[in-house]
């Protein structure tokens, strides 16, 4: 098996098209009014769901964390220390809520927190070195 990509099950489709397109640059085709979104973020397949749908479609009803809540974590890389903080102060000013301003940790990484309309955190970091995988 190979990793597709990732999703979200979400409760308000329209605004939560508007953040991960207007506010982090994710590409997206749809229009708002959909079921199910593809967005695609450097190469990479990204999924809104609506909830409603999603049950509708298993016949399942579920249970979902409202709120800002820590069941997964979306992580954005930059190139550089500064980039970290550009973005942080970017997004922020675009309507993302803060959860931990940009800080430098003691293993080298300088990161910060966001959060999404629905509550998803958000990372965005760097080793202060271009992106390059392990």
């Amino acid at each position: 098996m190979r990793l597709d990509g990732f999703g979200l099950f979400v409760e308000d489709m329209g605004k939560m098209i508007r953040f991960y397109r207007d506010v982090l640059g994710f590409e997206i085709t749809e229009e708002q009014d959909t079921d199910n979104v593809y967005l695609i973020k450097d190469n990479m397949l990204f999924l809104l769901y609506g909830r409603k749908d999603f049950e509708k479609m298993t016949e399942r009803r579920f249970e979902y964390v409202k709120g800002v809540n820590a069941h997964c974590e979306i992580a954005l890389y930059v190139d550089s220390f500064e980039e970290v903080d550009e973005a942080f102060e970017n997004v922020i000013s675009k309507g993302a809520a803060c959860i931990m301003p940009p800080t430098t940790e003691s293993w080298g990484q300088r990161t910060c927190f966001i959060s999404d309309p629905e509550g998803t955190i958000i990372e965005i970091g760097s080793f202060n070195k271009p992106y390059s995988r392990p």
